[in-house]
């Protein structure tokens, strides 16, 4: 049969019952349970109002670390309705962090002076100074003093010490709320302290940019400076060029064709003589009026030539020759006493290099000379042709020159077969060569010779070039 359950005593209810105590946190029997709960109620209304308080410090991060320092003492003070209330740092803790401890009095006044602090105050907070912190908050049996330490990862960096009322004792609540404020405390002021050393950072990366860039602007000032003095260096080498022309030039022709025209002048005064000389009238009459002649055109040319080996001696003003197309422009000017040299440039001007550019120069001197010497021509052009992947050079005449003949002074030369008169004609083939190219000899339109250098730009490699004609000497 099924058995009833019996009814509880009411001593058993009341013992099976949770404790009062334990629902409201409050200790108390009948007559006083109303004032310890309404005293629980207050502190739990200060701890609210507290914690309310520091969140709105919180929020205005404007206004730095010290603001929200200064809110944490102030409701350290006010929540254990102390006589004085102070945070302060260890000697060794955050040594950049200024001021190294803040108090706030009775009135609620902040000060961060010592001079200005009571006695007892002055006395924590150097006790706090000295590194003299418990793990703990405690609160000294003496004389009533709380000390709660600031943590920060596991050590302790200061303290928050406050002399509440007399009357007032302090519970476990109390502590809790203590504890909260020094961490965030002890929070505010290492992030202060990062703050300060990321400005302090930001200050000398900002000091190290300038420099930088101080460095630059003087790199490139120095830059451009080695521009100029290379450029200096370069039209120098060209002026030398020129002037080893010149005087190459005048002493061929000082050592070989003026000396031939005073033996033809000479040859031509002996013939004159002779037939002065000649009883037949009828001879010397037709005769001597030609060597007359001949030896008026041979004064001439000796005339000319020491104007032209006089000029080719003195230096010209090239003070501005820095590129191909202006020492060809030189080239040309010293042959045109007694040729007329055109110049024709093409395209936009590439720097090809010193080396390069001194090779093609010198090959369209030595074409030219042999314009002049050799071939009875008027006029010739130097046409100098910039396209995409290489420099076209080409020298063309109206003489009587012949390129098959050159062509063949050439094979010959390279196998070592020739009279060592035509070196010139080679020379300029193997600086094509030397500078990656090739060198041609063919009838121009005007019906004389037209040679034809044409060297790619990707095969010079600038100040390196040098042909196997100098290799070979």
């Amino acid at each position: 049969m099924t058995t009833q359950p019996r009814p509880l005593s009411a001593a058993e209810i009341a013992r099976r019952l949770p404790d009062l105590a334990a629902l409201t946190g409050v200790r108390s029997g009948k007559q006083t349970y109303y004032s310890a709960y309404q005293r629980s109620n207050e502190r739990l209304q200060r701890t609210v109002a507290a914690m309310d308080s520091i969140s709105g410090a919180l929020v205005h991060s404007v206004e730095g670390p010290r603001a929200l320092l200064e809110k944490i003492v102030r409701v350290a003070s006010h929540h254990l309705d102390a006589r004085w209330a102070a945070l302060a740092l260890t000697s060794e803790a955050l040594p950049s962090t200024r001021p190294r401890f803040l108090a706030t009095d009775a009135d609620g006044l902040v000060l961060d002076d010592v001079a200005d602090l009571a006695e007892e105050a002055s006395r924590a907070v150097q006790r706090v100074e000295a590194g003299d912190l418990p793990l703990r908050a405690t609160q000294d049996d003496e004389d009533g003093v709380v000390v709660v330490p600031m943590m920060l990862d596991g050590h302790a960096i200061g303290g928050l010490v406050a002399a509440p009322q007399d009357d007032i004792p302090l519970e476990i609540p109390d502590l809790s709320v203590l504890h909260i404020l020094a961490n965030l405390a002890a929070v505010s002021l290492h992030t202060g302290d990062l703050y300060r050393t990321g400005l302090a950072q930001q200050r000398r990366a900002h000091q190290l940019f300038e420099e930088v860039s101080e460095q630059a602007r003087l790199l490139s000032v120095r830059d451009e400076e080695l521009r100029a003095a290379e450029q200096r260096l370069r039209v120098a080498d060209q002026r030398e060029l020129l002037e080893n022309e010149r005087r190459r030039i005048a002493l061929e022709l000082h050592d070989s064709v003026a000396q031939t025209v005073l033996s033809a002048g000479l040859v031509v005064e002996m013939l004159r003589g002779d037939f002065a000389a000649e009883p037949a009238a009828g001879t010397r009459g037709s005769v001597l009026p030609e060597l007359d002649r001949a030896r008026d055109l041979m004064s001439t040319a000796t005339e000319q030539l020491r104007s032209v080996i006089y000029a080719l001696n003195h230096e010209r003003a090239a003070e501005n020759v820095a590129s191909l197309p202006e020492l060809l422009a030189e080239m040309a000017a010293q042959h045109r006493p007694h040729l007329n040299v055109r110049l024709r440039v093409e395209g936009s001007p590439v720097p090809m290099g010193t080396a390069a550019e001194h090779a093609l120069a010198r090959t369209a001197g030595e074409a030219l000379f042999n314009v002049a010497m050799h071939s009875d021509a008027r006029r010739a052009l130097v046409r100098l042709r910039y396209l995409e992947d290489c420099v076209v050079l080409r020298i063309g005449d109206d003489g009587d020159g012949d390129p098959a003949a050159m062509r063949r002074t050439v094979r010959l030369a390279r196998r070592g077969a020739a009279d060592g008169r035509h070196r010139g004609l080679l020379g300029m083939a193997l600086r094509a060569e030397g500078l990656g190219g090739t060198l041609s000899i063919r009838r121009s339109r005007a019906g004389g010779v037209a040679i034809e250098s044409r060297v790619p730009l990707s095969g010079v490699l600038p100040g390196t070039v040098r042909s196997r004609e100098e290799s070979d000497q």
